[in-house]
């Protein structure tokens, strides 16, 4: 079977691969399911060169709708990291939430798929699979989405944007993890490193943990911050 899915990969743009295929159909569901959620989030973020750290801890709420909020619990750390990294990062996602693009989304009009074969995380195998955006966008990114071998869903998303959302970036690279619960793909962690051109690289990282829906009692645990 992977013998012939290699083969497969091998002639082009895989978006028809069964793999990719079941991927492809699994996005919408996905959206839906990720609605009228709320979880625990840690961010910490820094700015190396000017020796400023920041910690915030927040819930972090999806309505029915898909409009994004966070409720601040506490912040330790340097004013500027919170300003100029956490609460630039927070507006990004809640305006997108607000305002979702189609043209951005990881589908066949707007990325090339090439199944690049099959890799063991956390001791079970995920699928590999190349993205590479088919024209320079902002939102577009060139990297690889792993997938669960049993339900081709998501469990990691890595990966650069091949167009700067300001003047003042040069370069921005991501990795966003997630862990398969009750069929969905939930948020575990994510960590996004910027090339500024005038503080130099900053440092974004967030853990999600007690992720539960909003009519549903908080499920003991959570999901935890994974390492």
């Amino acid at each position: 079977m992977l013998l012939g899915l290699a083969a497969i990969a091998d002639t082009g743009d895989d978006a028809d691969l069964p793999v990719v295929a079941k991927y492809l159909s699994g996005q919408e569901f996905q959206r839906q399911a990720m609605k009228g959620v709320e979880m625990d989030v840690e961010i910490e973020a820094a700015i190396p060169r000017l020796e400023k750290r920041g910690k915030m801890r927040a819930l972090r709420v999806i309505s029915k709708l898909g409009r994004i909020t966070y409720d601040a619990l506490r912040f330790d750390g340097d004013n500027t990291v919170k300003k100029d990294v956490i609460a630039r990062y927070l507006a990004t996602e809640t305006q997108a939430a607000e305002n979702p693009d189609q043209r951005l989304g990881i589908t066949p009009a707007n990325y090339k798929f090439k199944f690049k074969g099959e890799h063991s995380r956390d001791a079970r195998m995920v699928y590999i699979v190349e993205l590479t955006p088919k024209r320079k966008e902002v939102g577009l990114f060139k990297g690889e989405i792993w997938l669960d071998t049993q339900t081709c869903l998501p469990v990691r998303e890595a990966g650069r944007f091949v167009k700067s959302p300001s003047v003042f970036l040069k370069r921005v690279e991501f990795v966003r993890e997630f862990q398969i619960r009750d069929g969905v793909a939930v948020p575990t962690k994510i960590a996004s490193f910027a090339d500024t051109r005038i503080v130099g690289r900053t440092e974004l990282n967030i853990n999600y943990s007690n992720f539960h829906r909003l009519d549903s009692p908080i499920a003991e645990g959570g999901n935890g911050p994974q390492e």
